[in-house]
């Protein structure tokens, strides 16, 4: 299918991300799955081919560039299965936020660091206790002078291990609820704060997972991001770009494992023919093929809606569980296509099952979803 959201300039850079991603990327993925991390000479080099916050202001370090560029780099390294590096999440949620959000002070002392790859951010939700609901966050900020000591402790937590600056989601003022939740940038230099074990994950192998503690952590006030008591509602107002961008990389990910399968059924013989010769295989494929095609013209919908500062947060929550959904349902079957070498790790089909399955929890679990679109009803 055609897609008519891009232009030519976005193809030409659709290019330099592939041959990127298959210079710098796709030889080392396998040893960053084996060591659990993604090395910085990878985020550095992404920093000079201009692929980090591209979408932030030139003088922030950024090209200014539209949200279609975010969205090409993400389906081109869900394409080539290289789930490791957490780049999106450091460009298109990470600096979002600072550059909505954050004061001049802090937008120059982090944007420019973050689009060479000098500095790597994470956002700290996720708490042992609260997951999809941030109204249970128990980390708390409490003021003391013209600072905050932070307690608590985050889990889940991508690019954790290798993160340089934390957007946490933290309490100041626990008897407020929602209006109690407040974001803080805080330095992974900062005296009390620590990294704990890398964990070990079903799939997202090279991708680093941590858990995060805070221990009578000291920032100043300035460390407040968008305002005391605002952070519920800032979360908010950047979540539905945030679930898109998981239906995004769903969507690259089925199409590329439904391209993988068509070449292998044709390759591969059964009783004296290619397995995609038996109708069982043709009808299958042809479910898939005509499954993707529908849910990328609403994806494709979706992202021009997000070009517009038109998507909402019911709409976002559909492309996000539809579509990890159906990639669940679509790598599922290409697995089942390929037989006993789709069970063999060295076949990218087995990774892509193994990374797919996190994306109907992460980003609020798609019965999360449903609850927020029942609630537009």
């Amino acid at each position: 299918m055609t897609r008519k959201i891009f232009t030519a300039e976005h193809e030409l850079f659709r290019d330099q991300v592939r041959r990127f991603v298959a210079r710098e990327i796709t030889p080392h993925h396998d040893q960053w799955e084996r060591d659990g991390i993604v090395p910085r000479s990878a985020w550095l080099a992404a920093g000079e081919a201009g692929l980090l916050c591209a979408t932030m202001p030139e003088e922030y370090g950024g090209a200014g560039a539209d949200r279609y560029y975010s969205t090409i780099v993400m389906e081109e390294f869900a394409r080539a299965g290289a789930s490791g590096p957490g780049f999106s999440l450091h460009s298109d949620i990470v600096a979002p936020y600072l550059l909505a959000y954050g004061t001049e002070e802090q937008k120059r002392a982090f944007l420019p660091r973050m689009a060479t790859g000098e500095v790597i951010g994470a956002i700290a939700m996720t708490e042992p206790g609260a997951g999809s609901d941030l109204q249970g966050v128990k980390t708390s900020a409490v003021r003391d002078g013209d600072e905050l000591v932070i307690n608590g402790q985050k889990t889940f937590i991508t690019n954790g291990q290798n993160a340089d600056l934390v957007i946490l989601v933290t309490k100041t003022d626990p008897a407020a609820g929602a209006k109690g939740t407040t974001l803080v940038l805080v330095e992974a230099t900062r005296p009390g704060f620590t990294k704990g074990r890398n964990l070990e994950k079903i799939g997202l192998k090279a991708q680093d997972t941590s858990e995060l503690f805070f221990s009578d952590v000291r920032v100043p006030l300035d460390n407040i991001l968008g305002g005391e008591g605002q952070g519920f509602y800032l979360l908010m107002q950047e979540l539905a770009w945030e679930r898109l961008q998981i239906a995004i990389g769903a969507m690259a990910s089925a199409e590329a494992s439904l391209e993988q399968t068509i070449a292998y059924t044709r390759e591969r013989k059964a009783f004296g023919r290619a397995v995609a010769e038996f109708q069982n295989t043709r009808f299958k494929l042809a479910e898939l093929k005509t499954e993707i095609a529908v849910a990328r013209v609403f994806v494709d919908r979706c992202i021009a809606l997000v070009a517009e500062r038109k998507l909402d947060t019911a709409t976002a929550a559909m492309a996000k569980y539809w579509c990890s959904d159906l990639q669940g349902k679509v790598i599922d079957e290409c697995l089942q296509l390929h037989g006993g070498y789709g069970y063999m790790w060295e076949f990218p089909i087995a990774r892509a099952y193994a990374d797919a399955r996190v994306q109907r929890i992460y980003g609020g679990t798609n019965e999360i979803m449903k609850e927020i679109i029942g609630r537009t009803l």
